[in-house]
């Protein structure tokens, strides 16, 4: 019999089919994040389950009692959401999709930039909402990103790819932190400390996981590092910023503007930041191309056709 896989959300057209061809396959009709308790449920009906980042999997649903399932084939890259130690002690083997979002995350990264920086997110609600009298001198004025330091917050594949474009394209400088400096740093600048790189930046560009360790990584106190001109950059996690705190640096000035994709509270967000005017919220578009999340279908689709073939996945992390 064919393995029978739990698919929780809608993914593209051709990796569906794909796995269709070799899965005894549930899809979510309804598209919507599946509940504790169905997750639950499921883990005794399935011998997979590919979850997203908006599916969480927290012990309690990881060591449900007469589970089935042998491995969570995860759709993205973080994994924050599934609980690693509570698969590794019921045995279950948990993989990503890891390098296929690299390109497109970081496009997504200097788009914000962009957006930030020209106060193109201000601009647009102001036309839409018949606001604009026309052009003058001193409506809307941004700044260039030509000859300014782009800084880093980790120095991974992403961050990596997103220097090469704002290097090239804009033609920033380049720094960055992270925990460990880089052998291979390609003429990038180095900083010992994330307070060091936040007060020298003019974009702070955050390329972290989520987790304990990054919890808002960003507060006040960083934030008060920055200079009034600066601005701060999200791609990576909503955990990463204290968006109360980063709301109140924005309205007092503290720094210039921030251009978000992701929130603590997905698909919720916090009013505050709603109400800050020198902001760019985009809807978690980082990997939103047809081209990369077909791309990550395909990658769990490699993960369970090795997995269920008896060999190791590739992108196992648990």
């Amino acid at each position: 019999m064919k393995p029978k896989i739990l698919i929780s959300r809608s993914w593209p057209d051709a990796v569906q089919q794909r796995l269709a061809a070799c899965y005894d396959v549930t899809l979510n009709a309804a598209d919507t994040p599946m509940t504790i308790t169905q997750l639950r449920a499921a883990m005794a009906e399935y011998d997979a389950v590919c979850p997203t980042v908006s599916d969480k999997m927290p012990a309690e649903v990881l060591a449900a009692p007469g589970a089935r399932v042998r491995i969570i084939a995860n759709y993205g890259v973080g994994f924050e959401h599934i609980d690693l130690e509570a698969a590794k002690a019921a045995g279950i083997v948990v993989t990503n999709t890891p390098d296929v979002l690299t390109d497109t995350t970081a496009e997504l990264a200097v788009l914000l930039m962009l957006m930030t920086s020209r106060r193109a997110g201000e601009g647009e609600r102001e036309l839409r909402e018949g606001r604009w009298v026309g052009w003058r001198p001193t409506h809307l004025l941004g700044q260039s990103l030509a000859g300014k330091t782009l800084g880093l917050v980790g120095y991974g594949r992403i961050a990596r790819a997103t220097a090469m474009r704002a290097k090239a394209a804009l033609g920033m400088r380049i720094a960055y932190y992270s925990r460990r400096r880089a052998t291979d740093g390609d003429g990038a600048t180095y900083y010992e400390t994330l307070e060091g790189l936040a007060a020298a930046s003019d974009v702070l560009s955050l390329h972290t996981p989520g987790g304990a360790e990054t919890h808002h990584l960003v507060d006040a106190a960083l934030l008060s590092r920055m200079k009034p001109t600066a601005i701060l950059i999200n791609t990576a996690r909503g955990s990463v910023v204290n968006e109360v705190d980063l709301a109140q640096a924005l309205t007092d000035g503290v720094i210039a503007g921030a251009g978000l994709d992701v929130y603590q509270g997905e698909p919720k967000v916090n009013p505050v930041l709603l109400a800050a005017p020198n902001t760019v919220l985009l809807p978690h578009l980082g990997s939103a191309t047809l081209e990369t999340r077909t791309a990550m279908g395909m990658r769990v689709a490699d993960n369970l056709d090795a997995f269920f073939d008896g060999k190791p996945p590739h992108d196992r992390v648990a």
